[in-house]
């Protein structure tokens, strides 16, 4: 408790590690005027997993691979189509054409669950079951059609260094469509659902504002900065695999109001209308897909040599469901592992604006202006550092981390 010179005062309250309204360990150490929202601490940590000393301890590349899988069960695509574009990057391994195409459709795919399993948890936030009940049902449709094309529902095991596993055949391309069809049909519903009803209104609108200045200045990324009304996507700006030649546009919420706020009701609406993005995209997909190879190096044993005797570094960015995903690795010629692995998930970074959403909101604003970033803590967490002689943790700050992050850069270097 503090108390200032007029008397006046404010106590901190933890919000998390568990929390009904949080649904993956963290904790928000509010500072409270009343019902209003001073100041914000936000304490990661809980879920350090050490995948990139995992994966840079794996027999080989392909190995990792099946590891970045499994960084976060949401968006269990963008990563390995990360990690695999800056392999690729690294070791000069050029991707057959077909499977570029289908990189993207699985992408897609994923953004499609991903941002309507968001729709969902968020209408859970405001305390609307109901939509939160019917979103989910809807979405099974994607969920649905993810393990029919690709064979499972989460983990799907499609990308491959240089290329895709499997085909999208000609005899499944009916079944995509039904489903692409589905959503068409009930986008409609959900519009209204999401931007018309006056409940939904009430709690996202002028909650959670991150201006456009802010939202430039702290380096958002995702469906977070294009509420913001900037226009920043990496599928656009710096296109990679097939969507090169897709003609991609950010979408940014006034061309749906004509207005920017950068409240929670803005996100929604990006969201939203990606959804709608992402059906355009794989029909788009699927109708110029050309034929061929599947794989630049199909015989295991020669790729794996030819890891081996890569030589550089690599930078992969994907533009996730969350945000932009960035991948860096270093491969030296005659080791087999990854020398360097590291991720950049966006909630990294997105993490950083939530105190100025937070500002001056009531506390029954806060899960779902801090939802509306749509958090993802498996991706982010970083370690607790432990003396193994004394037992004493210690957590590292933004300067060590920069001091470290500039040695290991000149080390590189050398």
């Amino acid at each position: 408790m503090a108390v200032n010179d007029t008397e006046k005062t404010t106590y901190t309250i933890p919000i998390g590690p568990i929390h009904p309204a949080l649904k993956e360990p963290i904790q928000l150490d509010l500072e409270i005027d009343g019902e209003q929202v001073v100041d914000v601490d936000i304490k990661i940590g809980q879920v350090h997993r050490s995948v990139e000393w995992l994966g840079m301890n794996r027999n080989n590349p392909v190995q990792t691979l099946y590891l970045a899988e499994r960084i976060c069960g949401i968006c269990n695509i963008c990563h390995p189509f990360c990690l695999v574009l800056a392999v690729e990057q690294a070791a000069d391994i050029v991707v057959p054409e077909r499977a570029e195409y289908i990189r993207v459709i699985a992408a897609e795919m994923e953004r499609i669950h991903s941002h309507i399993l968001w729709a969902g948890v968020a209408a859970h936030e405001i305390g609307f079951d109901t939509v939160f009940y019917l979103t989910w049902r809807v979405r099974e449709e994607i969920m649905d059609m993810i393990e029919y094309v690709f064979g499972n529902r989460v983990t799907k095991a499609i990308f491959q260094i240089g290329g895709v596993r499997r085909d999208i055949t000609a005899e499944q391309l009916p079944r995509i469509q039904q489903g692409l069809d589905y959503y068409k049909s009930i986008f409609e519903q959900l519009r209204r659902i999401f931007l018309e009803d006056e409940t939904v209104k009430m709690r996202t609108r002028n909650v959670g504002i991150l201006p456009y200045e802010d939202a430039m200045k702290l380096v958002t990324v995702g469906p977070t900065v294009r509420a913001s009304g900037v226009p920043k996507d990496v599928r656009q700006d710096q296109a990679y695999s097939a969507y090169a030649d897709l003609n991609i546009k950010a979408i940014t919420p006034d061309v749906v109001t004509g207005t920017v706020v950068g409240d929670v009701y803005d996100r929604i609406i990006v969201r939203l209308f990606e959804v709608a993005q992402s059906i355009e995209i794989i029909e788009e997909c699927i109708k110029n897909m050309p034929e061929g190879p599947l794989l630049a190096e199909p015989k295991m044993p020669r790729l794996l040599k030819l890891l081996t005797d890569a030589e550089g570094e690599g930078v992969g960015r994907v533009e996730a469901p969350r945000g932009e995903d960035i991948h860096y690795v270093r491969m030296e010629t005659g080791v087999s592992t990854l020398s360097t692995w590291k991720v950049r998930a966006p909630t990294y970074i997105n993490l950083v604006a939530v105190p100025t959403m937070l500002k001056g909101m009531q506390i029954a604003d806060v899960p779902i202006a801090f939802a509306s970033i749509d958090p993802c803590m498996s991706c982010t967490n970083r370690a607790i550092i432990t003396d193994k002689a004394t037992g004493k943790k210690s957590v590292m700050d933004y300067e060590e981390m920069h001091r470290l992050s500039v040695q290991k850069t000149k080390e590189l270097q050398r």
